[in-house]
């Protein structure tokens, strides 16, 4: 292949790059409840979707950072979460942890070891807490399926006018034999329902 083929191919490559890119970033509204919007989108190489959720909180950014990327404060998590386990933790920088969560019969119960990393833009205030599994941590048990494909991010944006701008997305193959189309039936209330909790807590202090 001579050198001006090869400029060609690879501007060919990046140009569908960013149009893959493109249509992954588009979310597909679903619903709004209690000043929550709910989006969710399908992800390249699977049937599953991912989910975005955003709401305006009128409260105070520490109040809302106690609660997001701090494991003092843990009880507003998912009900279904059976076990908690703290591996390491540095304050508003690196946090991980390990999950055992109760599933629904016929299902078998997940299991996940997450590392989430603090980020905070020192002019905008901006916080982010990314969190991604973390492999190679804790054995896999028998009478559990473990949860490795997944991600999760939280951003929290102070406005000027003292609001607080909060997304929260995040994707989960639930793995083993859990049907897409449930699966994506219910993905919706995931973000609802922990923004809701958040929601519930800073507002009402």
């Amino acid at each position: 292949m001579s050198y001006k083929n090869i400029k060609i191919f690879s501007v060919v490559l990046f140009q569908l790059f960013i149009f893959d890119e493109l249509i992954a970033q588009k979310w597909d509204f679903i619903k709004e409840k209690d000043g929550i919007k709910i989006y969710t989108r399908k992800e390249a190489n699977t049937s599953l979707k991912s989910f975005r959720g955003e709401v305006i909180l009128h409260a105070q950014m520490n109040m809302v950072c106690s609660l997001i990327g701090n494991v003092k404060n843990v009880d507003w998590w998912d009900k279904n979460l059976r076990e908690i386990n703290i591996l390491s933790y540095v304050e508003d920088k690196n946090i991980k942890y390990y999950l055992i969560y109760d599933v629904p019969w016929p299902f078998t119960d997940r299991d996940l070891c997450v590392e989430a990393k603090i980020t905070t833009d020192p002019v905008t205030g901006r916080r982010i807490v990314y969190s991604v599994p973390l492999p190679n941590v804790i054995p896999e048990k028998p009478d559990l399926i473990r949860i490795k494909n997944y991600w999760q991010k939280w951003v929290i944006q102070p406005m000027n006018n003292g609001n607080i701008h909060v997304i929260l997305e995040g994707f989960v193959d639930p793995a083993g034999s859990v049907p897409a189309w449930l699966y994506n039936m219910v993905i919706t209330e995931t973000p609802l329902k922990i923004i809701r909790g958040i929601k519930g807590r800073v507002e009402a202090k």
